[in-house]
């Protein structure tokens, strides 16, 4: 097998790299990694200079990339709140992999990026993702996705950002450094086939309509209604379970793809609704609006959490042994905050697509595409999946 993964719970650093490097040693059968992917969660914090140094020596892989996580994903498990160190490991004889460190500085339009490689745009059809992780309090991830936007259209953009620390606590690892700001990445060209699934989480209720009238991310109408008025005559319609989910909050799904006879779960971006005005019937949302788009209200619970990510891991499952290798990035909302059993995004990957080396962390802002568009998501489970080349 080209890929391997290894998970450790050991509570010294030491033992827990000792751990991870020889599983992945006996996996991979003596083969050199050409990428690792390493998460971290806090518990080793007094430690994390040493984490990428030691672990380029211990796993000799040509390229090493990581970052800390609130809760670390590894085979089947999520370890939240204990101990956690957890290793992917890819031998990769055909890809081209290109890494980047990014840096932001504030001007007057916003942060501004830097950092990007100067041939992003050369084999275009042989690039078959962008891996990105970053830290959330010095990183402007809309910058970055618009910037590969505009080198890469139609490339997906995955990864997340470090979680678990506040403001200059979260940690990057690249090759045997550590980074405590800004981005990092890599290019993937060439090598085995790369598809994704992002989980938003959430079901549709009603139907759709049309934006008639909105501004920046206020929605005045909807169809030639307030969309306040819409949601009002939806809700005597709904099952008192879908009422209560409304009263906990709404969101609303703007379709991907408008060319589209009909649209199901998949075909929506998911944006928050943040307020409603009783008066003029407004609805502020989390995204830019604008006249012509379709949308449709949706709601989120843990069982339609649930349903949406093994819905989609159903229709994506492939022939068996075409999944090689996976890589999962959960919000740090979800876990045991919004499931009643431990494991959920995991084991559910494992379930449909498994077993897979498998390996990631639940993240403060996840990256994924939707449509042919990649975003910044919150609540969701963004899922790689390396297949045959």
């Amino acid at each position: 097998m080209p890929f391997a993964a290894a998970l450790s719970n050991r509570p010294t650093l030491n033992a827990a790299i000792e751990e991870v490097s020889q599983q992945v040693a006996r996996s991979l059968n003596g083969q050199v990694p050409d990428l690792a992917c390493v998460f971290v969660s806090h518990h080793y914090a007094s430690r994390f200079e040493e984490v990428a140094d030691h672990l380029q020596a211990a796993l000799q892989a040509k390229i090493l990339i990581g970052c800390t996580g609130d809760s670390i994903v590894g085979g089947e498990l999520e370890c939240e709140d204990e101990p956690a160190l957890s290793v992917w490991c890819a031998v990769l004889p055909s890809a081209t992999l290109t890494t980047f460190q990014l840096s932001f500085e504030q001007t007057p339009d916003g942060l501004l990026c830097s950092g990007l490689p100067d041939d992003l745009g050369e084999h275009l059809d042989e690039t078959r993702a962008v891996l990105l992780l970053g830290d959330p309090f010095s990183t402007s991830p809309q910058s970055v996705i618009d910037a590969l936007a505009d080198e890469l259209p139609g490339v997906p953009v995955v990864g997340g950002m470090a979680s678990g620390g506040g403001p200059g606590e979260n940690r990057l690892f690249l090759y045997d450094q550590m980074i405590d700001s800004g981005a990092i990445g890599v290019v993937i060209r060439g090598g085995p086939r790369v598809r994704t699934i992002v989980s938003q989480g959430c079901r549709p209720i009603g139907t759709t309509f049309v934006v008639t009238r909105a501004e920046k991310n206020i929605i005045y109408e909807l169809g030639g209604i307030s969309p306040l008025e819409r949601l009002q005559k939806l809700y005597p319609e709904l099952p008192p379970r879908d009422q209560k989910l409304v009263e906990n909050g709404v969101h609303l799904g703007v379709v991907m793809n408008e060319y589209q006879e009909s649209f199901q779960r998949g075909d929506f971006l998911i944006v928050n609704v943040h307020g409603a005005d009783r008066t003029t019937g407004t609805l502020s949302t989390g995204g830019l609006m604008r006249v012509g788009q379709t949308v449709q209200f949706h709601i989120r619970d843990a069982d339609t959490a649930d349903e949406d990510l093994r819905h989609l891991l159903e229709n994506s499952a492939q022939p068996a042994m075409s999944q090689r290798g996976a890589l999962l990035f959960s919000c740090n909302g979800r876990g045991s905050r919004m499931f009643p059993v431990l494991n959920h995004d995991a084991a559910a990957v494992q379930s449909a697509l498994g077993p897979l080396p498998l390996a990631g962390f639940f993240a403060q802002g996840e990256l994924g595409p939707v449509g042919n568009k990649n975003y910044i998501h919150g609540f969701t489970a963004s899922i790689v999946l390396f297949e045959h080349d």
